[in-house]
């Protein structure tokens, strides 16, 4: 009888405890995958097809999402011309390069600096910055703050980009 109470106490406990693992489970929920989290090659491949169809014949560069996070957006970018010297003054640039090839000057001091918005300062140079021969499946990392340049060798560069935030201490404050 001894042995059958005890059967009958542990399955009683395995049945409540299960019973709670299942019930903290289902409070605790890990957040939802947000499905425009992901691309496939296919989808890229898609997307940079209806770029360049979209892209007009003087147009020098064009920017369009591909995957998100809320406000963290990964883009691709095409670019047929040089811009503009710039410096993200509270972003990091993280980019691969996906396509063609170019040359990225980055550091030095930009000069004849105009300040476009609260996240973009662009100039008409980048003097004594260090020079670096881009081609696909190069990986980019630009520190917030530093001056950067993007040469185009030959018809296009394509970059799969990302701007990150920089961290608190980078801007100064305390």
């Amino acid at each position: 009888m001894a042995d059958a109470f005890a059967i009958c106490a542990t399955s009683l406990l395995l049945a409540l405890s299960s019973g709670i693992a299942t019930s903290s489970a289902q409070t605790s929920r890990t957040p939802e995958v947000d499905p425009s989290g992901f691309a496939s090659s296919a989808d890229v491949q898609a997307q940079l097809r209806d770029m360049l169809a979209a892209m007009k014949s003087d147009q020098g560069f064009m920017w369009r999402p591909l995957v998100r996070d809320g406000a963290t957006v990964a883009a691709i970018e095409i670019w047929k011309k040089p811009g503009r010297p710039a410096v993200h003054p509270t972003e990091a640039e993280y980019a691969t390069v996906l396509e063609g090839s170019g040359t990225l000057v980055w550091g030095g001091a930009l000069t004849d600096a105009k300040v476009s918005n609260a996240k973009l300062i662009e100039g008409s140079q980048i003097q004594g910055g260090a020079t670096r021969t881009l081609g696909r499946g190069d990986v980019i990392l630009i520190p917030a703050g530093v001056p950067h340049w993007f040469g185009i060798t030959g018809d296009r560069l394509i970059l799969l980009g990302i701007k990150l935030p920089a961290p608190d201490d980078h801007l100064g404050e305390d």
